[in-house]
């Protein structure tokens, strides 16, 4: 199904330009971007998968990784094909990658996504699995469709968006997980692609213009993006523009797509960073894709008091009282916090709407 797309230019050779990234496609009539989806249509820009998703399944919050955004609660969780980058390392390049659009099983209107978020108890609705800023026109309709049933809209994302396509986007979520996938301009260049500043001018807009619930995540590669001295100017970036209390995660490598050659990240790289973070300041640091219960647990900053305990999605200690705050200090936990958790656990349930 193709649908209008917003943000885009027509150029004096009659070629049009993609506003929606900083990759500023090119474009003759019937030509597609780089990231597959979004084309070049009688004089206009295009979305060529609205409506259309690679399948749709439950999941718990913590997996998308979100810690600090309902605790324990399901989330609804779809992608479609396609990516603005080019990560050799990318963990679901089956979806992102895809050039074929028989995978595209699943056809959902905005409003039916909602209704299902609503029928199955989910209290929110994650673009994920690929970078919904491709099907910016789409996640833009199910975000203002699952708010008006009492949904969240979160979206998963690298953060790879311009100003103006930016501003809409993130005005449509209530959360967000940015990938942000190293602390380096060579790492983003040779692996993904991309470029450093633009994700971290999003990070910067998200802080200081927003209020989306936001928490980060990086992979870490072994040799790529795993150095003591690109940790420690990260994560001191990160305390200095964010603050203390945007939540990092610290997620193990395995090999995939064109990066089969790297070995799996060693569990002691992860605690590494973890302390590494933690001594800079940043006040909630996890680790993510190994069995780590410490690591995946939530501590009060002030006084050390466990406040969440987590076995990998399964969530266990619960010290926070009615308001968030931790039962033996007083002090707050950052986020949406509710008075209980929730109890999905660590179920994955896929699901036919």
């Amino acid at each position: 199904m193709y649908h209008p797309g917003r943000y885009w230019q027509k150029l004096d050779d009659g070629r049009i330009q993609c506003d929606v990234c900083p990759r500023l496609c090119k474009l003759h009539d019937g030509q597609r971007g780089l990231c597959f989806v979004r084309q070049s249509k009688g004089e206009q820009i295009v979305l060529t998968t609205y409506g259309r998703s690679s399948g749709f399944c439950i999941d718990p919050i913590e997996k998308k990784p979100l810690n600090h955004f309902l605790p324990g609660t399901p989330v609804l969780s779809f992608g479609t094909a396609g990516c603005n980058l080019t990560c050799k390392f990318c963990q679901n390049w089956d979806i992102s990658k895809s050039r074929e659009f028989d995978r595209l099983t699943e056809i959902a209107s905005p409003e039916m996504i909602a209704k299902a978020a609503k029928a199955h108890g989910c209290r929110s609705v994650a673009f994920t699995y690929n970078d919904p800023v491709i099907f910016l026109e789409y996640a833009v309709d199910i975000a203002q469709a699952c708010r008006d049933s009492g949904v969240h809209p979160v979206a998963v994302t690298a953060g790879y968006i311009l100003p103006e396509a930016r501003e809409e986007f993130f005005r449509n979520m209530d959360a967000a997980n940015v990938d942000l996938k190293a602390f380096s301009e060579k790492f983003y260049k040779k692996i993904c692609g991309g470029k450093l500043a633009a994700v971290l001018e999003t990070l910067l807009y998200l802080k200081n213009e927003t209020e989306v619930w936001f928490e980060l995540t990086t992979l870490l590669i072994p040799g790529e993006n795993d150095s003591p001295e690109e940790l420690h100017e990260m994560t001191e970036w990160i305390v200095e523009n964010l603050g203390p209390d945007v939540p990092l995660h610290f997620s193990a490598f395995h090999p995939d797509w064109k990066m089969r050659d790297i070995e799996n990240t060693p569990h002691s790289t992860l605690s590494l960073a973890r302390k590494i973070a933690l001594g800079n300041g940043i006040r909630y640091v996890y680790v993510g894709n190994v069995h780590d219960k410490s690591g995946s647990s939530t501590y009060c900053h002030q006084c050390g008091e466990l406040l969440i305990g987590r076995d990998w999605y399964e969530l266990s200690d619960w010290n926070l009282d009615g308001a968030g705050l931790c039962v033996s200090c007083g002090t707050e936990c950052p986020g949406l916090i509710e008075n209980h958790p929730g109890e999905w656990g660590s179920k994955r349930l896929p699901i036919l709407l």
